[in-house]
């Protein structure tokens, strides 16, 4: 949609029913919703990383009326596929003015969540408009979908903290702008992001694998069972094993002890559960093409045996649309910041180009 000029008013007003408002509530055919979203009487749940509502306007402003159950979450406005702003939620259900002083015409509205699901659940009430705003319908879904599985880097962990410290507070992290979203983008997919910063597949910084989490609906609720006909992805992406690579030689960690005891797994062990995750998506999703990807980190320096592990795995389940794609080492601290998951990202679109037809 061509840019259009506007003023960002960035405040919330309480819920006080005024009359030259109206609710457009969560659960109305006008609101396109991205990513696995839990659905109650009364909201939507936004829970994961990305998780998105989009609705198209005809009309100059428009709010989102919302309730968050932590105080760490941030999500993204954005206008016409423009971000405009970051907003942080509040724990009072609140109207938050999302944009005003908008060009009259069409245009298209998004909140994006750019945190990840152990900062808290949200609840979207839905949009609130003034009476001379039109609701107009949504647009067709994207034909294209992709699915990522992934750790810290997927969700974008402190991605926006550029001093270095790597920060785990909800205001340096932005899943908006993580090479899984790029890309998604890209391709102009539908986008489902299933992350969390410091999860494996043999062993996590704490008491939850990703083949314990991959099937819910709530990540926070293990009888939460997410159905996966409701979202079957052309493409899933897998980047995990970052965090294996370090706790596997982490004896004194209690998660260790957890789950090995005082013996170090034997590779066989960490190759036989990657492919048995592999399996599982591939269950659910028999037609999917699956990426095995690993990096930006230090799993994927030079001579680290964990890409290997991943060639081994992949070379068994002898699956014709089953690929790797490593990322290489950035050689900086921390987490990886925006511009090198515009690297990554840059590569995986590359190597999807290259190698699949969807």
């Amino acid at each position: 949609m061509k840019k259009k000029f506007f003023y960002l008013v960035l405040f919330s007003l309480p819920i006080l029913g005024c009359a030259q408002t109206k609710l457009i509530p969560f659960n109305s055919s006008n609101i396109y919703y991205e990513g696995r979203m839990l659905y109650k009487p009364e909201a939507a749940v936004f829970n994961w990383s990305g998780n998105s509502a989009t609705i198209i306007i005809d009309g100059t402003e428009i709010s989102a009326v919302m309730k968050d159950l932590d105080t760490a979450n941030y999500y993204n406005v954005i206008v016409d596929d423009s971000v405009i702003a970051k907003f942080h939620t509040d724990t009072v259900k609140k109207s938050y003015v999302l944009v005003s002083g908008l060009k009259a015409g069409k245009h298209k509205v998004q909140i994006f969540k750019r945190t990840e699901w152990d900062k808290g659940k949200t609840l979207f009430y839905g949009f609130e408009t003034n009476s001379n705003t039109k609701v107009l319908p949504p647009l067709p879904p994207k034909k294209r979908k992709i699915e990522f599985y992934g750790n810290s880097i997927t969700c974008g962990y402190a991605n926006e903290d550029f001093t270095n410290q790597d920060r785990w507070f909800g205001y340096f992290q932005n899943n908006y702008l993580t090479y899984a979203a790029m890309t998604a983008r890209h391709f102009d997919a539908q986008y489902s992001c299933v992350g969390k910063s410091g999860i494996g597949i043999v062993i996590s910084w704490f008491p939850l694998l990703m083949p314990e989490m991959y099937n819910r609906l709530d990540p926070t609720d293990s009888t939460s069972v997410w159905d996966f006909s409701k979202y079957t992805p052309d493409i899933v992406v897998i980047n995990l094993l970052q965090n294996d690579s370090w706790l596997t030689n982490r004896p004194d960690h209690e998660q260790f002890k957890y789950r090995f005891g005082t013996k170090k797994p034997e590779v066989s062990f960490v190759i036989e559960a990657y492919k048995n995750f592999v399996s599982s998506i591939r269950k659910v999703y028999p037609n999917a093409h699956i990426i095995c990807a690993l990096g930006s980190m230090d799993a994927t320096r030079e001579g680290s045996p964990w890409p290997g592990y991943i060639e081994t795995a992949v070379k068994q389940l002898a699956d014709p649309k089953v690929y790797t794609c490593f990322f290489p080492y950035k050689n900086t601290g921390g987490h990886p910041k925006v511009s090198e998951h515009k690297v990554m990202a840059n590569q995986l679109i590359d190597f999807i180009d290259k190698n699949i037809k969807w």
